[in-house]
């Protein structure tokens, strides 16, 4: 079979969306109401829709946009969906302390959702397609040299990171550090080397217009998606909150999964296709990143918000949210450590997500804390193994990109 035309691949890709949109549009629109139930499957589908309109005009901008301003637009774009439901329970919370739980739900479930399902279902796909490409297979995904940056950061903010459930609170002060080093990484990434865009899909097609329609119509997919992601994030986050009563389902469970799985659909299936497609270092890298702009910029601007709702200087955590927060640390050093040889390999992939599953069953406090106790034991075993690499990740923000180091074969073996 031969391949849809670019034209028609574009028409049905943005017909989809619109129709799944629509509906939650004409509701806002027309002031209608419905069940909790069926407005977070009407706002959520929107928001996917949305979402996928979003990232697809990220990614065929980049044929018109180059070097810093590229980075520092796209990524800040990129993150719009899952964010604007987290910062509407952040502004919310200032008002109504309730809702501080739901803030810290949604964080630490889109870390959780990124590290513990994004990273390790990549790298598998990666490693089949380079089997099914090349006949042999392969027990590691090996990364870029540059890449060591972006663990570099996010090893420094996952070290940060601790401070939170240490001091029971997100402190503005705490919020915008985190934030100065986001706005670092952008310009560090702005200064290293700009890369052809590799588009598939949508994306390709619309990058494949003639430059002035292309000019017109990305634009307008920007804003017409922004605008419905803004339309929809207050509905869909208060749906999610009622719709836990009316289901009986834990409302914190709810909103740390639902919401952060509706938002980061198409970044995954994205990924999913580039690696399946043999660009698996691609795919990951672009995960990692993700993976640094929320320890960052999704944590950072939290009590900021907060602040500008109406709360104090400080997000206060209940007991269960430092634990939710200690549990997402934890895993988050242990993929860190999993990445300092530059090399993902298939176990690790495996073991991230099997101790992201086992996660779902556990309730309680103990449950949370033994599984914390887990991640954070393999992170220093893995830390202690492989400790040549660890002056090198932690130096590598610092560094012009000629300096980046090589990884030597005798550290890289394990």
């Amino acid at each position: 079979m031969g391949t849809a035309p670019p034209g028609r691949v574009l028409a049905r890709s943005l017909s989809i969306c619109a129709v799944f949109a629509l509906p939650a549009v004409v509701m806002r629109a027309g002031g209608l109401h419905s069940g909790p139930v069926l407005s977070m499957v009407v706002f959520g589908t929107a928001v996917v829709a949305a979402s996928f309109l979003l990232a697809w005009a990220a990614e065929s901008a980049q044929v018109d946009i180059s070097g810093g301003l590229a980075i520092a637009v796209l990524a800040l774009i990129a993150v719009l969906p899952e964010y604007a439901v987290d910062l509407y329970y952040a502004w919310t919370a200032g008002s109504n302390p309730d809702y501080v739980q739901y803030a810290a739900a949604n964080m630490t479930g889109s870390n959780r959702l990124l590290l513990g399902l994004g990273w390790p279902v990549v790298v598998l796909a990666a490693l089949a397609a380079t089997k099914r490409l090349t006949g042999k297979p392969d027990s590691a995904l090996r990364l870029e040299r540059g890449n060591r940056l972006e663990l570099g950061f996010l090893l420094t903010a996952g070290v940060a990171a601790f401070w939170m459930p240490l001091s029971g609170g997100i402190q503005v002060w705490f919020g915008v550090l985190l934030l100065l080093w986001f706005v670092f990484y952008l310009v560090r990434l702005a200064s290293g080397e700009v890369e052809e865009p590799h588009l598939i899909g949508t994306a390709a097609a619309l990058g494949g217009l003639p430059r002035r329609r292309r000019r017109i119509v990305v634009p307008l997919l920007f804003v017409v998606s922004a605008a419905v992601i803004l339309l929809c994030a207050e509905p869909f986050a208060e749906s999610l909150v009622q719709a836990g009563t009316d289901m009986g389902i834990d409302q914190f469970l709810l909103v740390q999964w639902l919401a952060p799985l509706s938002s980061e659909a198409p970044e995954f299936i994205i990924a999913i296709i580039f690696a399946s497609r043999g660009n698996g270092a691609d795919a990951i890298a672009t995960l990692i990143s993700s993976k640094v702009n929320q320890w960052t910029l999704l944590v950072g601007s939290l009590p900021i918000v907060y602040f500008l709702g109406g709360g104090g200087i400080t997000l206060h955590l209940d007991d269960r949210q430092v634990e939710e927060m200690l549990l997402t640390a934890t895993q988050t050093m242990m993929g860190v450590a999993m990445l300092l040889t530059l090399r993902f390999h298939r176990w690790s992939a495996w073991a991230l997500l099997a101790l992201f599953a086992v996660q779902f069953p556990i309730t309680g406090t103990e449950g949370r804390l033994i599984l914390s106790g887990v991640y954070a034991a393999v992170a220093l075993a893995l830390f202690a193994h492989r400790r040549r690499m660890i002056p090198a990740t932690l130096a590598a923000p610092w560094k012009p990109p000629a300096a980046q180091e090589t990884t030597t074969p005798s550290a890289a073996r394990v």
